[in-house]
């Protein structure tokens, strides 16, 4: 086991490297190229755009042929490489050996890379993190329920509704919430953007009783402000998983060795959950692997809509300011997260399934 790990940790590295390698070339290679519409866009005069331009040739080497734009880029985000100098606002490279990894800087936002996805990565993770359990609970408990109850009212009703809910994009179930249950002019139950209101963030961290009368508080606040956000992230994912229990639920309860489990004195609950619900978790667990990468791609719009500051938005930013090394970053977050939880669910594939081995 430990081998098949440091084999596919090993294998990481050339998919990181092709991964990134692609959105490098759309780039460089798309119409204006890198930090286009900083250079040809808003009331900027040919004179500061030819200034503009040098300073981006030489700051990042834009002016080099593109195979060397790229081998620039990963020599500063290797921790093995030629230690980058910047001297005048030019670009040089000093001595070979270790040195710490360097994600660049944004020339959009005039900040560096990695203080940019260390505020903004933690929103997401939480938005992805509350989504996950979520969608799990509800998808195992539906489809379970569903395939015990198969073709009675509570089946039929919950596969409409799942197909339904499936069926809805984000964008426009987020547009429609923000108007009818964030808008002054219907309900008004939910905040319309944020995560924390102002006064929020001068309150106690728990809801409490003052003179004033009862204050939510920061916690409470700001579980109030993540209920639509995350609704918008999970409904997809918990309808589409919810019917994929259900088919494998239903594949297994017919199969010989639950019969025969039941012949043999097993009660209908444990030849259920112990039986047919365990051997239908490989397909959960290889939809599993997509679901956290899948939920990266939807907080692109779920933050925008939201107004979230989070790594969605955050791309959102740089992909229209051709944000070089800020796309770059994120698309290295993103590979990277994705190629872990392949890995995690091909690991479970042994733990649940005990004909699996990786020795």
């Amino acid at each position: 086991m430990l081998t098949y790990i440091i084999r596919r940790i090993l294998l990481m590295f050339p998919t990181l490297i092709g991964i990134t390698l692609v959105v490098f070339f759309v780039m460089a290679l798309s119409p204006g190229g890198v930090a286009g519409p900083q250079l040809f866009g808003g009331e900027m005069d040919s004179e500061q755009g030819r200034i503009m331009q040098e300073y981006y040739n030489s700051r990042y080497g834009l002016d080099k042929p593109i195979p060397i734009q790229y081998l620039n880029w990963l020599n500063q985000i290797s921790p093995l490489g030629f230690e980058v100098i910047y001297e005048d606002g030019k670009r040089s490279l000093g001595s070979f050996g270790f040195k710490w990894p360097d994600l660049g800087d944004s020339f959009s936002k005039g900040r560096p890379v990695t203080t940019l996805y260390g505020e903004a990565l933690p929103v997401t993770l939480l938005l992805n993190g509350l989504s996950v359990p979520i969608i799990y609970l509800i998808a195992i408990f539906s489809g379970v329920y569903a395939a015990k109850h198969r073709g009675k009212a509570i089946d039929i009703v919950s596969g409409t509704s799942f197909l339904t809910l499936w069926s809805i994009p984000t964008i426009w179930s987020g547009v429609l919430l923000i108007g009818f249950l964030c808008s002054d002019k219907y309900l008004h139950w939910f905040p319309a953007s944020g995560l924390s209101s102002v006064a929020a963030n001068y309150q106690p961290f728990l809801p409490h009783f003052a003179d004033t009368g009862f204050q939510v508080g920061w916690l409470l606040d700001r579980l109030w402000h993540l209920i639509l956000p995350v609704f918008c992230l999970s409904y997809g994912s918990f309808a589409f998983i919810s019917k994929l229990t259900r088919a494998s639920v239903l594949e297994n309860l017919s199969a010989d060795f639950v019969r025969t489990a039941r012949a043999k004195g097993v009660t209908q609950k444990n030849a259920l959950w112990q039986h047919a619900f365990r051997n239908s978790l490989l397909p959960l667990i290889t939809v599993a692997a997509t679901v956290i990468p899948g939920l990266l791609a939807g907080s692109i719009i779920v933050e925008k809509i939201f107004s979230i500051q989070g790594m969605g938005l955050l791309m959102v930013d740089a992909i229209f300011a051709r944000d070089r090394d800020l796309v770059l970053a994120g698309t290295l977050i993103s590979g990277v997260i994705t190629l872990i939880c392949i890995l995690i669910a091909d690991l479970c594939y042994a733990i649940v399934d005990p004909r699996v081995s990786y020795e």
